[in-house]
């Protein structure tokens, strides 16, 4: 089974943070209700960034800067 990476587009949300922790804080500091919501085993970040109108390039950059400190 393949782990899919932190830029992959369709890795679901809850994944994520379960993967790479040090990214919570990104999502708190946009005041994104991802964490802790009942849906985010099926949304992706992808999903989030359109919710929430950020840009998806950018969001991901802070991601990785997040996982790289």
């Amino acid at each position: 089974m393949r782990h899919p990476g932190l830029d992959d587009p369709d890795l679901p949300f809850a994944e994520l943070i379960e993967r790479w922790p040090d990214t919570v804080p990104v999502f708190l500091r946009h005041k994104m209700l991802c964490v802790g919501c009942l849906i985010s085993p099926f949304h992706t970040i992808v999903d989030a960034c359109a919710e929430y109108n950020l840009s998806e390039s950018d969001f991901f950059a802070e991601l990785r800067e997040a996982t790289s400190a």
